[in-house]
Parts: structure tokens; sequence; C-alpha cells
């Protein structure tokens, strides 16, 4: 047999774990459907993300979400999601949007993602919550912006920490609150 691939360790959960379901194909491209019981089994909570690519980066978040119990959850990344990867509805009501960078450990996630993201998230996608998550960290100047926009920032080890168990969901613990006021 050849070597395993990131892919293939995934499809193969170890014994005795939950398992998170992601869809192999969620529509045409594989992208902007809901998931379905067509899918692929990803080990939970033993994903290791910085092996998945930018898409199955997309796919593993909404598992999450789905599997912390959101609604409606879909995979809208790739070219022209105008900054939405996932969108979803959390158990309390709240349209969930988020962005997903899946990047190196040294390449953390700097403001001009965040003011990119922060230009569509309320206007356009109409998030309740808005969620930016990454597999490494965010600069000082990142986070001072989503503070000033109430963008929820998802790092490296919060995302292990949700992701294993070991913290809620962000929208668990982020109080409902009104999103900047438009022009």
């Amino acid at each position: 047999e050849g070597a395993m691939t990131a892919l293939d360790a995934l499809e193969t959960p170890p014994e005795q774990t939950p398992a998170v379901v992601v869809p192999a194909q969620a529509g045409p491209g594989g992208r902007g459907a809901p998931l379905t019981e067509d899918t692929v089994v990803l080990a939970d909570p033993v994903v290791d993300y910085d092996l998945l690519d930018p898409y199955e980066f997309e796919q593993a978040v909404a598992a999450l979400c789905e599997r912390d119990g959101c609604a409606g959850v879909e995979v809208s990344g790739g070219a022209g999601d105008l900054g939405a990867d996932v969108l979803a509805v959390a158990p309390d009501g709240r349209r969930v949007v988020v962005q997903c960078k899946r990047y190196c450990a040294t390449n953390r996630v700097g403001s001009e993602d965040l003011q990119r993201f922060g230009g569509t998230c309320y206007t356009v996608h109409e998030a309740e919550l808005a969620l930016f998550v990454t597999t490494s960290d965010f600069t000082a100047p990142a986070v001072e912006y989503a503070e000033q926009c109430g963008i929820v920032c998802v790092d490296g080890e919060a995302l292990k920490a949700w992701s294993d168990g070991a913290a809620p969901p962000p929208w668990a613990v982020v109080s409902p609150v009104p999103p900047p006021a438009r022009p």
C-alpha cells in the first residue's frame, strides 16, 4: 500500500471515537449546499486542521457547527463567496457567518483579512454572529479591528479546544448583541 494522505487518515476513524459528518460533494462543485448523508467521516476530536486543504478546512468547520447544534449549515466558500465560507443558524436562532483561513503557524491573520470580512459579513450576509476561524493566530491590529466590529476571532488554539470539546462553541459564549449600525 502507498503512503496515507491526510484525507485518507481523516476517512479512517479511530476505534471508539465519535464521528463528525462532512459531505464528500455538497452540490455542484462541492459547495453551497447543506450537509447531507452522502458523506466522508472525519474522526473527532483528532482532526489535524493543518493537514487539510482550504476547502477541506471549510468543510471541517462546517461539520463543527453542525455537530454543535447549528441548523442550515452551508459551505459557500470559494471564488465569489464575498467573505462567507460557512453560513449557519446557531441553536439560539442567530445567523452565523464564518470566514475560514487555514494558514501555517507563522502566517498570522492580519487586519486586512478582517477588514475584507468585516465589509461584507453584516451588510451582505446579514450576520448576527460573525466568526473568523483560523489555524494560526491573529495580529494585534486584526484583533483590535475585530473587537471594534464585533467579529469573534477563533485562533488555532481556540479551534482545537472547540473541536476537542474542551471549550464550548463560539455562539455559546458570545452574548447576542446587535451588529454595528449600518450607514
